[in-house]
């Protein structure tokens, strides 16, 4: 059961209320975190602002975006975004058996790929620290030091949504990801 309040656009604080709607437009429907979100403004403003800053200035493609998304859930045990993420995976062109192949660290169907989510669940499990092997097997891979930087802020929008669930226990209002009870 949820800690705090799953909001309507309506109910939630006059604040919070048009970037409810502008989520609820996005998603199709208000999802159940950024409804609780919407309790404090504060904190829908930051989620806002961060997922704001990777649209625009971001360079990763969905497929990466949603993979990254799969990656820092599964290292953070979050039930709410590994299911969400499966299904913009899936939408982004990734299968079913790959969204899982990823939240377990096995991405043998591309091997760019796998160096990049080594990377991003090293920076989960390690609270930020990544050795310089799995730095340099990114760059082999063909990612740039750009492009491994960039992939921190993903990882910090995701942490951030991850903890807010866990935090919040915001029921699962989407369809379970593979292996996960909803």
């Amino acid at each position: 059961m949820p800690r705090i309040p799953v909001h309507t656009v309506d109910s939630a604080p006059e604040q919070s209320r048009e970037t409810l709607r502008v989520l609820e437009k996005r998603f199709g429907k208000l999802l159940n975190i950024h409804a609780e979100m919407g309790h404090s403004p504060v904190v829908l403003a930051a989620y806002a602002a961060m997922s704001d800053a990777i649209a625009e200035h971001g360079t990763y493609d969905a497929r990466t975006r949603e993979a990254i998304a799969l990656a820092v859930g599964a290292v953070d045990h979050c039930n709410y975004c590994q299911s969400a993420h499966t299904m913009a995976a899936k939408a982004a062109g990734l299968s079913e058996e790959q969204t899982v192949a990823i939240r377990r660290g096995e991405v043998d169907f591309d091997p760019k790929l796998a160096a990049l989510v080594a990377v991003v669940r090293e920076i989960a499990a390690e609270v930020g620290e990544v050795d310089d092997a799995t730095w340099q097997s990114g760059l082999d891979a063909g990612w740039s030091d750009v492009e491994l930087t960039e992939a921190f802020a993903h990882v910090v929008a995701n942490l951030f949504t991850n903890y807010f669930n866990h935090y919040a226990r915001t029921d699962l209002d989407v369809p379970p990801a593979p292996g996960l009870q909803g």
